[in-house]
């Protein structure tokens, strides 16, 4: 059933921003996946960056508000975006995992700005993270944080009522804990092989090193 305007804007501000979405229990699952499987496309498009012809590619599922992907993309992300993006050895691959309304209500706002912003969008989100989700006023710090990357409130709450767009993230959600085992995040797919948490850069070196 679609949510009407007030709804959507409602279900994503104040304390129903709050509420945690719960994933049924999943049955167990190997620690790889089909990479054809894993790749094949979804509802949405795909945020990628590097080469298509990259031997490595890395999947990660993240929620914008997790503080370890938070953690992982201030400390880790630069650098394989430095060694391994920007150098041919893989390409990187960003899908939605939001745990929370919020979460979701971010994604929307990175998804509705112009592509080639997309990414920085993204950076900027976790690198103010505290000042945006985790507050008694999600609605308005999101607001206001929109603000800040180009949005009017007309925009902002034009984006927080797009329901196909919440959909299709929710279906990235629902196909990674269903389809590939994602029950939490960060959890990151190196050629399929699935890796939970925020590693480091020498955690992904280690990682990177079995593929290259």
């Amino acid at each position: 059933m679609s949510l009407n305007r007030r709804q959507l804007i409602l279900r994503s501000s104040a304390g129903l921003l709050l509420a945690g979405t719960v994933l049924p229990a999943m049955p167990a699952f190997a620690q790889s996946v089909d990479v054809e499987e894993l790749m094949k496309p979804g509802t949405l498009p795909d945020k990628v960056l590097g080469n298509e012809d990259a031997p490595l590619t890395i999947v990660e599922y993240a929620s914008m508000t997790c503080g370890h992907c938070a953690n992982f993309h201030k400390n880790t992300y630069p650098h394989l975006k430095k060694e391994y993006v920007e150098t041919g050895k893989a390409r990187f691959v960003f899908r939605e995992f939001p745990l929370d309304p919020v979460a979701s209500a971010a994604f929307m706002l990175a998804r509705s700005v112009p592509e080639d912003k997309y990414f920085e969008v993204v950076d900027f989100m976790f690198a103010e993270q505290r000042a945006w989700a985790f507050t008694q006023d999600p609605y308005n710090s999101l607001l206001n944080f929109a603000k800040q990357i180009g949005f009017t409130q007309e925009s902002f709450e034009k984006v927080l009522t797009d329901q196909a767009l919440l959909d299709g993230i929710n279906a990235t959600r629902d196909r990674a804990s269903s389809e590939f085992g994602v029950n939490s995040t960060p959890t990151f797919f190196f050629n399929g092989n699935k890796v939970n948490g925020a590693i480091s850069p020498e955690e992904l070196d280690r990682e990177a090193a079995k593929y290259l």
